[in-house]
């Protein structure tokens, strides 16, 4: 059950992600998303890159392991490896260009995804010894 949980507040947390460019420019990722949802019925290869389909699968990914009555780890970590792609390269020009708003709204992602691997690998190891 705790996976499920970490799951769901993996796909929550990589929602709130901020994006800022100019002066003027920012969005979250959920604004984002909805756009290139938008945009995959009417126009599908605008929206075909790996910085948008990647994270896009990873969600839909996460989002069937919180349906299934035992979760895959498997699809566990290939769901939140396409999400971490996009928001740890957020998270890096946020350091790089010292802006606090982006790693702020990247850290929430990167703590839950680091409790998720803790918790996958402590759960493996303690099948292996039974």
């Amino acid at each position: 059950m705790k996976i499920k949980i970490l799951n769901t507040l993996l796909i929550l947390t990589s929602l709130i992600g901020f994006l800022q460019w100019g002066k003027d420019s920012h969005l979250f990722l959920f604004q984002a998303e909805a756009e290139i949802i938008g945009k995959l019925f009417t126009d599908p290869t605008s929206v075909l890159h790996p910085f948008t389909v990647l994270p896009l699968a990873g969600q839909i990914i996460l989002l069937i392991t919180i349906f299934q009555k035992n979760p895959s780890k498997v699809l566990t970590l290939i769901g939140l490896s396409g999400l971490a792609l996009l928001l740890l390269f957020m998270l890096l020009v946020g350091i790089l260009s010292v802006n606090f708003k982006i790693i702020i709204s990247t850290l929430p992602f990167v703590i839950v995804a680091i409790l998720s691997i803790r918790h996958l690998w402590l759960n493996r190891s303690s099948q292996s010894v039974k």
